[in-house]
């Protein structure tokens, strides 16, 4: 019997609940689940590709059936290279699905009927949740506890020392 391989791509920048829900809902459901984070350099992350795998790896340590991994270029490209049969992607909302849709029949156009889209509702708490609304709050000394494992505040306040470092010396 052929391995049943998912990916669940994104950039991941940084992870939060909402992405771990998404892994371990997506880990039950294949043999091995591959969680892709996207090399995208038109866009300026707070969080190298390596230091986001390292937090994926870190907090999905506890389920045996993740792999993380990168890559850079078209989706499509990837999942023919890899043997990947399903894409997961997480929806938080109705707006997520306009986009997610085309995504979703591009890539099908792409690579074919060989491998097939499923979408995972998120958690209802975690259906607010964003990177880009984490960074923000973080960056106006909001509150992230709750949004993002422990870990990555930690790194976050880690970042946000060193660029105060750096402003220092300019």
């Amino acid at each position: 019997m052929k391995e049943r391989k998912m990916l669940y791509a994104g950039s991941f920048d940084p992870v939060t609940y909402g992405h771990l829900d998404i892994i371990r809902r997506g880990a039950r459901l294949c043999d091995t689940l591959v969680v892709g984070v996207l090399r995208n350099y038109s866009k300026a992350a707070l969080f190298s590709v390596e230091e986001r795998m390292g937090l994926l790896r870190e907090a999905t340590a506890d389920v045996g059936n993740v792999v993380v991994d990168s890559f850079e270029g078209l989706l499509a490209n990837y999942v023919k290279q890899n043997g990947i049969c399903v894409v997961i992607r997480g929806l938080r909302a109705t707006w997520d699905f306009d986009y997610e849709i085309q995504m979703a029949q591009m890539n099908a156009r792409l690579y074919g009927n060989e491998v097939e889209t499923v979408f995972l509702m998120t958690d209802p708490q975690h259906s607010f949740v964003s990177s880009s609304i984490v960074k923000e709050v973080f960056s106006l000394n909001g509150e992230i506890d709750g949004l993002v494992p422990p870990r990555v505040i930690a790194a976050m306040e880690a970042k946000r020392a060193a660029q105060q470092r750096e402003q220092v010396r300019e």
